[in-house]
């Protein structure tokens, strides 16, 4: 019988897949006496000791821990293959280059003022610039192409960096420049499996999906009606029509790269909700893109401030359990072009919980929740309210005494 090639790897399969993933991940850096495929009898096998490996390497890179090796985990173990070094690096228009050497390229270009943006490990034309700036200012050829010669002056350079979160004041930076009103802000709201690839909870049940999408689509619904009402921009993304809760049809767009339509003063919010083994797991958590193998250096701010502040309004206006805020490395919060967070709304897995989501008084307490935690990303602090005490119609009238900016 062939091997599927597209399915996950996962323990107790005998696949010849297996023999590649263990070299990866012994060239990412990890140990265990019976990894290597030289070192055992049977290398295609998907034993214990390959199975804590790939545990271990999601936890390091922030991912789901389930020992699935999924499209997620195969991109990000494809991404750490390399270290900075091990190879010239290049601006290729038509397959760009990618790895966790591009991206530590990116941090180290960032701290020295020359690269803006996120560290998406994609070495794309606004890399390529950066490169050219950096080896005209060091007197090298200025080629774009980054050799050992580059990463020499490069490394003499950042001995004089001592703040390896520089970059991210540039994020902060473009936050206080932006109105201290959401009305003049754009956002991108994604409900649940309207991403370019939706992930599945290890040991959901077939109807996790719909019921999912259901949910999340009708709070990104009352999102969108309650940003309008402030004047916001909201952009739904979705796969399939959406109607508001009058009826009348919403405009959509596929995917997030369409709705951000190359704007970079955008936030996105996705809309998701969680599924545990344990019926008795609940609450609420939010995630960003953060980096946990770096000392939980935040790699976006604005994704950061706006997870903590909605979650922190969500707990506020439904008592749900504080699940805490986390970084993450998940491609669907670094390879944005815009800050992203994401927020799980609560367990379906748990009964009472499923019955609180279904309820539409408490999908409108949570849609509220989102509004003002993202108008408080926007506020100053001395603009700011107590976390609870402001509704979105209180934030319109207060819009509505405000000058246009």
């Amino acid at each position: 019988m062939s091997e599927d090639i597209t399915q996950p790897l996962l323990h107790g399969m005998n696949d010849r897949r297996v023999v590649g993933l263990r070299e990866r991940l012994v060239r990412t850096g990890a140990a265990g006496a019976h990894l290597d495929p030289r070192d055992v009898t049977t290398p295609a096998a998907f034993d214990d000791d390959v199975d804590t490996a790939v545990r271990a390497f999601q936890q390091t890179h922030g991912l789901v821990i389930d020992g699935v090796v999924g499209p997620e985990t195969e991109r990000r173990l494809n991404e750490a293959q390399y270290s900075l070094g091990d190879r010239n690096l290049q601006w290729d228009q038509q397959e760009p280059m990618r790895g966790d050497d591009v991206e530590r390229l990116q941090e180290n270009l960032s701290l020295l003022g020359l690269y803006y943006g996120h560290l998406t490990g994609t070495f794309d034309q606004k890399t390529h610039h950066a490169v050219v700036e950096l080896q005209q200012s060091l007197g090298l050829e200025s080629n774009g192409v980054v050799n050992h010669q580059t990463i020499a002056a490069l490394a003499r350079v950042n001995k004089k960096i001592s703040d390896s979160k520089a970059f991210s004041l540039r994020d902060y930076h473009r936050l206080e420049r932006s109105s201290d009103a959401i009305r003049s802000q754009k956002i991108i709201l994604v409900p649940a499996m309207h991403t370019e690839a939706p992930v599945i909870p290890s040991g959901a049940p077939d109807g996790y999906r719909e019921t999912a999408k259901r949910i999340t689509t009708d709070v990104a619904v009352r999102t969108h009606e309650l940003l309008r009402e402030v004047g916001a921009t909201p952009v739904l993304v979705s796969k399939e029509p959406i109607a508001d809760r009058h009826g009348t049809q919403i405009e959509v767009q596929p995917n997030i790269r369409e709705a951000l339509d190359s704007t970079r003063d955008a936030v996105v919010v996705v809309l998701d909700c969680d599924w545990n083994a344990s019926p008795a797991a609940h609450g609420a958590s939010v995630f960003y893109w953060g980096n946990a193998d770096r000392g939980g250096a935040t790699l976006s701010p604005i994704g950061q401030r706006g997870a903590t502040l909605t979650l922190r309004e969500i707990v506020a206006r439904t008592g749900a359990l504080d699940l805490g805020a986390h970084g993450r490395q998940w491609g669907l919060l670094r390879l944005n072009t815009a800050p992203t967070f994401s927020v799980d709304l609560g367990y379906i897995s748990n009964q009472a919980e499923l019955s609180r989501l279904e309820n539409a008084e408490y999908r409108s307490h949570l849609a509220n929740a989102v509004v003002i935690g993202l108008q408080r990303m926007y506020l100053q602090a001395a603009d700011d309210l107590p976390t609870g005490t402001m509704s979105a119609v209180d934030l319109a009238r207060e819009l509505a005494r405000r000058p246009q900016q």
